[in-house]
């Protein structure tokens, strides 16, 4: 990340996702000013505060795909809320300190991951062996037996009333000679058989093995809404009693080496060090997209859940300024954590936050609607666009497809047309007229592959053009 500037972000970013200028370049500064900052000395280094970011625009325009993949770029920890999510403290729903706590183990699942792959060879290596012991377990030797009586005697004999301890009579030559004989011969298929695991020659084999139970979802079950903190004590408290042991499982021999090389690099791994190195890059380098800010902003009538608005806005307000949120790894502080807050503000404003809050969201960027041009570039473009996506998931069940670009340009219209008669949803839309365009043929293809596809203008149009048109048969179905 050190190495980029706000140009090349952008340019990254500009892989996946098709236009929204500003909101790329505002971003792409927030992120290298991270970097700018750590370059600072130490007496300024803590004065300099993240200038956290609103967007605002209308739902399916790139808002939460453009934090994901700014998260991404950055290798940091990255968590998405909903401020509707959230209430007031003394009414029902999530503690805003929750979105604290959710990064704070996602920052432990990226460094953790992290330090599994560095160990992956060694643990590779270790599965391997473990592996090897199940498929032929490692024989006693005789000559073993014969060492630890003779240690013990060395060691214990006087304890027996200073009677004088004699060496047992030696085994027979030819008995030593066989002993040898079998240990080499174990060696050659211990080798041979680590070959064939290694080729893959035994991954259809069955084995036993005992692995680690999974965590028991008692706090998922019994903890509801607005318990975090007693979910998280209680996780303190039983956590060693609920996850530990193991269980025997019967398992093919790939399934067996990856779960034991798991096991192994987590082993590997020092969690203590996991958790500080997690910690601080929560607290650094964490990302905590906010969406639907809009939905809580204005003031409420008094009634229902509007009584809780400026409520949530003055809870979420100390999260932002800095504050220390308590989780089980520890103190987090998010002075320096970047957010980024977003909504379409059809009918609120952003000056309907209250006036702190708004202080605390200094730079805005407004993102652009869709037009039918974009969805062009959308279906096309960017490395993850939807026609590549279909192109690929079809060729697994030996079906060529082919788009002309008059296809792509009649799909790019009817979805832009739907949006102008309904609700308008964005890049969303393209996918409810993808799969809807496709279904047929991807309910066929297992069946009755056609071998080879091309969908054209008139393709789109006789799958999609009479619904597209019909603006209450559309509503429900595009």
């Amino acid at each position: 990340m050190e190495e980029l500037t706000p140009s090349q972000i952008v340019a990254e970013l500009d892989k996946y996702i098709v236009g929204q200028k500003d909101a790329k370049r505002a971003v792409a500064i927030a992120l290298r000013n991270r970097y700018r900052r750590r370059q600072l000395g130490e007496d300024l280094r803590d004065e300099v505060i993240p200038k956290n970011i609103l967007m605002i625009g209308p739902t399916g325009v790139g808002k939460t795909e453009i934090a994901r993949r700014l998260a991404t770029l950055a290798r940091a920890p990255f968590v998405k809320v909903e401020a509707t999510k959230f209430t007031e403290v003394g009414y029902v729903g999530r503690d805003v300190d929750s979105m604290v706590r959710d990064l704070a183990q996602h920052a432990i699942r990226l460094v953790e991951t992290e330090r599994m792959e560095e160990v992956e060879e060694e643990a590779q290596e270790r599965a391997v062996e473990r592996l090897l012991d199940i498929l032929q377990p490692i024989r006693r030797r005789k000559t073993e037996d014969r060492d630890s009586a003779e240690m013990f005697r060395q060691t214990f004999g006087s304890l027996f009333g200073g009677a004088t301890v004699t060496k047992p009579p030696s085994p027979e030559e030819n008995e030593d000679d066989e002993e040898v004989k079998s240990r080499e011969r174990e060696k050659r298929i211990r080798e041979k058989l680590r070959q064939q695991l290694l080729a893959g020659a035994l991954d259809d084999k069955k084995v036993d093995i005992e692995v680690e139970q999974n965590q028991t979802p008692f706090l998922q079950v019994f903890s509801p809404q607005g318990m975090e903190e007693m979910g998280m004590d209680l996780q303190s408290a039983f956590g060693n009693m609920m996850n530990r042991g193991k269980k025997q499982r019967s398992v093919t021999v790939k399934e067996a080496r990856d779960l034991l090389a798991q096991e192994e690099a987590r082993t590997l791994v020092d969690h203590d060090s996991v958790v500080r190195e997690a910690v601080e890059r929560a607290e650094q380098y964490g990302i905590i997209f906010v969406d639907e800010m809009d939905k809580i902003a204005g003031g409420g009538g008094g009634h229902g859940p509007d009584v809780s608005r400026e409520g949530v806005q003055r809870d979420i307000l100390p999260i932002i300024e800095g504050s220390t949120v308590t989780t089980k790894y520890g103190p987090i502080r998010t002075n320096h954590v970047l957010f980024i807050a977003a909504g379409a503000f059809h009918v609120s404003r952003p000056s309907d936050l209250i006036p702190e809050l708004q202080g605390r969201l200094p730079i805005r960027v407004e993102l652009e609607s869709l037009t039918e041009a974009d969805f062009k570039r959308i279906l096309t473009e960017p490395k993850n666009a939807l026609i590549r996506q279909y192109i690929a998931l079809l060729a697994t069940e030996g079906v060529t497809v082919t788009f002309t670009d008059d296809a792509i340009e009649e799909i790019s219209r009817i979805a832009a047309r739907v949006n102008r008669q309904s609700e308008n949803i964005g890049a969303r839309r393209l996918h409810t007229v993808m799969e809807r365009l496709l279904e047929e043929l991807s309910f066929q293809a297992p069946d009755n592959a056609p071998g080879e596809v091309t969908i054209d203008a008139a393709y789109v149009n006789e799958r999609l053009d009479s619904i597209s048109k019909d603006e209450d048969l559309s509503r429900y179905i595009l």
